[in-house]
């Protein structure tokens, strides 16, 4: 009969192709999202390992309580959305510039070379970064220090000067991601229909234009889907980046510590699992809310740029 709805399983029968497909993502979030779930009590528990998870004494809140009073919560959140925050923007930022900047050469040759270049530092891992970092900065050894003593200097404790941190941890993130995120723009920039970069150069249009009248609002769906990407992840930093850049350096926590970072360390030095669960706990709630808020937001001003 025309118009019939399909039983659930001719569906599954006709589109067992894309489903086999999509069973691999499926099952890595099932295993590795969903059923850890139970794991979360830990956050409301006085956790020891001989009576387990849901042995160990119901404390309510008393996890959430102390972090928030000893300033710990206030000072990880900070950092860890402020951090995030600059990446976002100034990463974004970046990358469009570059982007159009590659778009605007005409040598193929060096375009190719250029685009090589930028994207190797993604490949590049951290633990170098962090090495690269410490060969450079370290008071006793340093490229730096050492280039200072031999002008007639004073060396610099750099470990120690926690206000300087933010702009290096920041240099180091947009020397390794903003090759990547250009490359994306990039083919966003690629995929522009040619006949109205040809009509405006026919009508007389210069570069800056061309730029700012077609290229830019055609990277406008490209950034927002970005965007909405980043701020589900807001509240997650780029561990490997800050612990091995800054490590377990107490001088530096005030500007650098961050949730992951505060989390891995309360597990390996102190052994506080309920402390640490409560963070984890704070930071997955906070970070869906502030996805839904700002896809709400998205699909009120434009519905077509939400995600769902």
């Amino acid at each position: 009969m025309a118009g019939a709805k399909k039983p659930f399983w001719k569906k599954v029968k006709d589109n067992r192709t894309l489903l086999l497909m999509c069973l691999p993502a499926v099952v890595f979030f099932v295993v590795f999202n969903y059923c850890p779930l139970p794991g979360v009590y830990i956050a409301f528990t006085n956790y020891n390992f001989r009576e387990g998870i849901f042995g160990s004494p119901f404390v309510g809140l008393k996890n959430f309580e102390f972090l928030i009073q000893s300033g710990e919560l206030w000072k990880l959140t900070r950092n860890t959305l402020l951090y995030n925050v600059v990446f976002i923007v100034l990463g974004n930022v970046v990358q469009i510039t570059l982007a159009v900047m590659l778009n605007e050469v005409r040598n193929k040759y060096f375009k190719k070379v250029s685009q090589t270049i930028m994207f190797l530092p993604y490949f590049i891992s951290v633990v170098l970064i962090g090495a690269i970092a410490f060969n450079i900065l370290n008071y006793d050894t340093g490229a730096l220090n050492t280039l200072l003593r031999e002008t007639g200097g004073d060396p610099v404790k750099i470990y120690s000067m926690a206000g300087i941190w933010p702009f290096i941890i920041i240099f180091c993130q947009m020397w390794q991601q903003t090759g990547y995120g250009s490359v994306v723009y990039f083919a966003a920039i690629c995929g522009i229909d040619s006949g109205m970069m040809e009509a405006a150069e026919v009508d007389g249009a210069t570069s800056w234009q061309r730029i700012r009248y077609i290229i830019l609002p055609s990277l406008k769906p490209t950034f927002i889907i970005l965007l909405l990407f980043a701020l589900g992840g807001i509240m997650k930093g780029n561990f490997g980046l800050f612990w091995n850049m800054v490590g377990n350096n107490s001088q530096l926590f005030q500007t650098t510590d961050i949730i992951e970072t505060f989390v891995y360390r309360t597990m390996t030095t102190q052994n506080n699992f309920s402390t640490s669960s409560a963070v984890g706990l704070y930071q997955s709630i906070f970070g869906f809310a502030l996805v839904m808020f700002s896809n709400w937001l998205v699909k009120r001003i434009d519905p077509d740029y939400a995600l769902f």
